[in-house]
């Protein structure tokens, strides 16, 4: 979600050497972000070979800032 929020697509190959997942790995997070309606998967072709790439929504953004704010609480607490 970090790497979506400063990019404004990603494709599954640069997520995937970003986060140094595997395929498998990778596939279920980005499943499971899909379902809860946060990334926005865009399927197309770059020349003759698919391309899936992905881009954070806006439910999608406003829950991990959300996030962001709960972490900053619990650090802030700890101080």
């Amino acid at each position: 979600m970090s790497l979506l929020m400063v990019e404004e697509t990603m494709n599954f190959n640069s997520l995937k050497e970003s986060l140094k997942l595997s395929d498998g790995n990778l596939a279920s997070h980005l499943k499971a972000l899909e379902k809860e309606e946060y990334i926005e998967v865009i399927k197309g072709f770059v020349g003759r070979k698919t391309n899936t790439d992905y881009k954070i929504t806006k439910l999608g953004n406003l829950a991990f800032q959300n996030h962001l704010l709960q972490i900053e609480k619990i650090i802030s607490q700890i101080k």
